[in-house]
């Protein structure tokens, strides 16, 4: 079965390049050119994956991003303008799931893609790991990728899921940040250990009741993370 995109960017002859080459590939791709459509076509539409230019008219990348939050764990990578770090932070702190700064090598920009869809099949394969873990209030579905806090489902992206389902079932394990950073995201994902910061403080903010004494997700300073309950 074909993969679906949803390519966004306000600049068509981009669009029209990423489209042409993703359909090559076999792939069916959708094309919006400003935030409202992408949020109607991410709303209308079940995607395998989203390309979200930043900069938008009518609502930018990181408010769309946001948004499709709110309903959608579909892999949302970024595409910023070469040199805005915040943005690269800002949008991985809205939800996304990786970037691509411009201009950029469409072989790249595939080569990422697989990466992520293939990382994302190969978490839907994984039955072994079919199985419900609880720790106090949290309560963790690994086949399902759905976490409930007393009961109450709690909206994770992949990343998210992916750093605290590693967390759950190596408990008290210290991971440092680079360990996480190649872990998750891959060796060859060209980020920073930032990343698993912002991260970290996302997923505390979804399920401690009080994020900056955190009863699951814990910090052993100048190491790195580990989970306890």
């Amino acid at each position: 079965m074909s993969k679906r995109v949803l390519v966004v960017d306000d600049e068509k002859l981009i669009v029209k390049g990423i489209r042409f080459s993703l359909e090559q590939d076999g792939m069916e791709v959708d094309c919006a050119y400003d935030g409202e459509e992408a949020l109607e076509l991410a709303q209308e539409n079940h995607y395998d994956i989203i390309l979200l230019d930043i900069m938008l008219p009518k609502m930018d990348g990181l408010e769309v991003c946001q948004q499709i939050r709110d309903f959608s764990n579909v892999p949302i990578v970024m595409l910023t303008a070469k040199g805005e770090d915040m943005d690269k932070i800002l949008g991985l702190e809205y939800g996304a799931d990786d970037y691509i700064t411009k201009p950029f090598n469409i072989l790249e920009v595939k080569a990422r893609i697989k990466a992520i869809m293939r990382r994302a099949h190969q978490e839907g394969n994984a039955q072994e790991k079919a199985k419900t873990v609880e720790v106090g209030e949290l309560r963790l579905d690994c086949e399902g990728r759905r976490v409930f806090i007393a009961g109450k489902e709690i909206n994770l992206t992949a990343k998210e899921f992916d750093v605290l389902e590693l967390l759950v079932f190596n408990p008290n394990k210290v991971y440092s940040r680079e360990n996480l950073l190649n872990i998750v995201w891959g060796y060859e994902y060209p980020g920073d250990v930032r990343t698993v910061d912002v991260h970290i403080r996302r997923l505390r903010e979804k399920i401690e009741t009080n994020p900056s004494e955190p009863q699951y997700v814990h910090t052993k300073w100048g190491v790195g993370y580990y989970f306890q309950g």
